[in-house]
């Protein structure tokens, strides 16, 4: 089961971002396989005119299908998540996260931001028919820290939380493996033999 690390932010480095390797880092310990996507490499022009013909753009929806769950991040502009983000789940099919866990993230400049995500993130996503969208994520600005000697600092509740996330996607994850060991496969009609 493969977990796609889908990274929002319009620039690099960012918190959000980093926040979400951090999150891999921590799932990759626990044995899960993952993925990165990052948006904002995707050609902007294919993701602003929808090309789902664009070479990119096809391989960047193949990924988000072929996950069992997807680790949203995002930046907090303006009380709400990225238009980066938003361009690109634009171009997924309606139902496009069925049967997926989602867990969102996101990093904002204050607390008074934390809201955008139930408000207008997880609207989104649950439009999209996930079987769950976790608990969501958000820290501030003043709560991800970075420097070059040290790598990502978290603050202690911001760290339990992540962990706390990160766990709960791990248990959901292997709970769904345990329930559909081996899904069911679809059979085009002309390949079904009946016998009498």
């Amino acid at each position: 089961m493969t977990i796609l690390l889908l990274a929002g932010s319009p620039s690099a480095p960012s918190r959000s971002t980093r926040l979400l390797h951090h999150v891999g880092e921590q799932l990759s310990r626990l044995g899960h396989r993952h993925t990165r996507l990052d948006v904002r490499d995707l050609p902007g022009q294919a993701i602003l005119r929808a090309d789902w013909n664009d070479p990119q753009v096809k391989a960047a929806l193949a990924a988000v299908e072929a996950s069992a769950a997807v680790v949203v991040a995002t930046p907090v502009y303006k009380a709400a998540y990225s238009g980066t983000l938003k361009a690109f789940l634009d171009l997924l099919p309606q139902f496009g996260l069925t049967d997926k866990l989602v867990l969102p993230l996101a990093t904002g400049g204050s607390q008074s931001h934390m809201l955008a995500l139930d408000y207008a993130l997880r609207p989104v996503l649950s439009s999209l028919n996930p079987k769950h969208v976790l608990p969501s994520i958000y820290a501030t600005e003043a709560q991800v820290g970075w420097s070059q000697e040290q790598g990502l600092v978290l603050d202690a509740p911001i760290a339990a939380r992540v962990e706390e996330g990160v766990a709960q996607l791990s248990s959901s994850l292997l709970a769904l493996h345990k329930a559909e060991p081996g899904r069911f496969r679809e059979i085009p009609f002309s390949q079904v033999r009946l016998g009498v």
